[in-house]
């Protein structure tokens, strides 16, 4: 027979309350997400401390396009991840953002009207179109060119980041895994402007190949050497997929955190509660686990901010 839990606190906050506290009276609360919030947060803190795992962290590219890629920039800038596992759409987006801007809108604006006016919406986001499309084609051919012409005629996706990382400056969530030999891997690159762009360059130099292989037998080396891993993940998708499948070789992830707004009813892999891939063997049946049902540009920087406070401890 099940046993009831401690007695449910009522949240107790005063104006000397820090963040890190909050998150402790949220652990006690026996509030809704709130317990899978405090969990995260421990499990992120005992992950990112545990010197003998392998550190994952998955994102949907969209996120890039709003201020949450100034998180993303500064947790890879502080060595909290070992593999970074994204979509075509990050590069995109970390390349437009660093030569250029976007700019805010509403999820109420007129499409047809912004159409006319060239400009893209990404939710609230708004991207003009000189500061995506264009941008990213002049960038990409003369970045991809700079290496065909030092006898580069084979790239992996890892390979590419690290090429881009190279070039943007420290803004950039790419040029901070260069810096920091953080290795990042975009299994669906082909699904973007910059796979259009690396495609298009093959076109001219058709002795040029992209190598996905190249990204498996990285992501093996690391993942079969690895005595514990753990992953951060942000959205769903391939990235929250691939980043779960490779784990799957070392029996599972050994901590796993999982920042969702899908809902599991449709059997999607979005919305997938991590417990769920327990059955598959890519998380361990000991893990330490939760998903949060959360919209992650609105609660990371607050899981962030707890993180710096708690790690500095």
């Amino acid at each position: 027979m099940l046993k009831p839990g401690r007695p449910v606190k009522d949240v107790e906050i005063n104006s000397s309350t820090t963040i890190e506290k909050i998150f402790e009276e949220l652990s006690k609360s026996g509030g809704f997400e709130a317990v899978n919030l405090s969990d995260g947060l421990e499990i992120l803190s005992d992950m990112i401390s545990d010197k003998k795992c392998l550190k994952f962290i998955s994102f949907v590219g969209a996120v890039v396009s709003t201020g949450l890629r100034g998180i993303i920039k500064d947790m890879i800038k502080n060595n909290w991840f070992d593999v970074v596992i994204t979509t075509c759409g990050a590069l995109d987006h970390d390349i437009a953002r660093h030569y250029s801007h976007y700019q805010e809108g509403s999820f109420t604006m007129d499409d047809g009207e912004l159409a006319d006016q060239n400009i893209h919406r990404l939710g609230n986001i708004l991207v003009p179109m000189e500061s995506y499309g264009p941008l990213i084609e002049e960038k990409m051919q003369v970045f991809l060119e700079e290496e065909y012409q030092k006898g580069v005629k084979e790239m992996s996706s890892a390979d590419i980041c690290k090429m881009i990382g190279r070039h943007l400056g420290e803004d950039s969530f790419l040029h901070w895994a260069f810096k920091n030999n953080v290795k990042v891997i975009v299994p669906g690159i082909v699904d973007g402007a910059v796979g259009s762009q690396i495609w298009m360059f093959s076109q001219k130099h058709s002795d040029f190949k992209l190598n996905l292989i190249d990204d498996a037998n990285l992501l093996s080396g690391l993942i079969f050497k690895a005595e514990k891993s753990g992953a951060l993940m942000i959205g769903g998708g391939i990235s929250k997929h691939h980043t779960l499948w490779w784990n799957q070789y070392r029996e599972g992830l050994d901590y796993a955190f999982y920042i969702t707004t899908a809902q599991e009813f449709d059997g999607s892999l979005s919305g997938a509660l991590i417990r769920e891939a327990i059955s598959w063997g890519k998380v361990t049946q000991k893990a330490r686990q939760t998903t949060l049902h959360a919209e992650v540009t609105t609660i990371l920087p607050f899981i962030y901010a707890a993180l710096l406070s708690r790690l500095k401890k």
